[in-house]
């Protein structure tokens, strides 16, 4: 673009309606260019202030550090879905022996093969296929699933002939007993 002098456009035989249309046309592409310069310098200011705020970073460790932490993290994801695993079938384990009326858990699970059990692919049945094993092996870990029987009987009552409550009581329990008269 060529810029233009008032004097030099009148030595041509313009008018200076002519000359006034021309520069007003010329400054508007004066000035979207000098915008536009503006603003490239501003972003060359910026990206200048960036990489000297970056001077002695190493990229290259920064790198190497972020692909550790990944590493770390992906471990750390591992351990706790493992974890979740263990704490649903130690869960899983109590409850079938809960069910099965165990009476010591510690000592029933010592019994039991807890790493194959937790390698099986059907877990609730070769749990209770093992309870069913170390039952049979040890009953005593188990409690009795039917209901201990009660012992009622029926009392004469108090004989209101006796003299004093300890006659009263001794009454009674000879009548428990069945040593009553």
């Amino acid at each position: 673009m060529a810029i233009f002098k008032t004097e030099t456009l009148k030595e041509k035989g313009l008018t200076q309606e002519q000359i006034d249309y021309i520069m007003a046309e010329a400054g508007k592409q004066v000035n979207s260019l000098t915008a536009e310069r503006d603003g490239y310098k501003n972003q060359l200011a910026t990206a200048q202030a960036s990489l000297k705020a970056m001077e002695g970073i190493d990229a290259a460790g920064l790198q190497t550090k972020i692909n550790e932490l990944s590493e770390q993290m992906k471990g750390k994801d591992a351990e706790i879905e493992k974890i979740k695993s263990d704490y649903a079938f130690d869960a899983a384990v109590k409850e079938a022996i809960r069910k099965a009326s165990g009476k010591n858990e510690r000592a029933i699970m010592a019994l039991l093969d807890v790493d194959g059990l937790k390698a099986s692919k059907n877990q609730s049945q070769d749990i209770d296929a093992a309870l069913a094993a170390v039952k049979k092996d040890n009953d005593y870990l188990f409690g009795s699933s039917a209901p201990v029987p009660r012992v009622v009987s029926s009392t004469s009552g108090i004989n209101n002939d006796a003299q004093t409550k300890r006659e009263q009581a001794n009454e009674a329990l000879r009548n428990l007993f069945g040593k009553g008269e």
